[in-house]
């Protein structure tokens, strides 16, 4: 999950320096997206083998 936000976020990058905005906000978006899903599955992983 965190290897698909981080790959989100350098198409993101490289859209941004190519001047593609929009598709720059959008990959941008969806690697926030994945990094909170990752965020609360790990959280979640942690907690349950506590």
């Amino acid at each position: 999950m965190l290897y698909y936000a981080v790959v989100f976020f350098v198409i993101a990058i490289i859209a941004a320096i190519l001047g593609f905005g929009g598709l720059a906000a959008g990959a941008a978006g969806i690697a926030k997206v994945l990094f909170v899903v990752f965020l609360i599955l790990a959280v979640v992983s942690f907690l349950r083998r506590a």
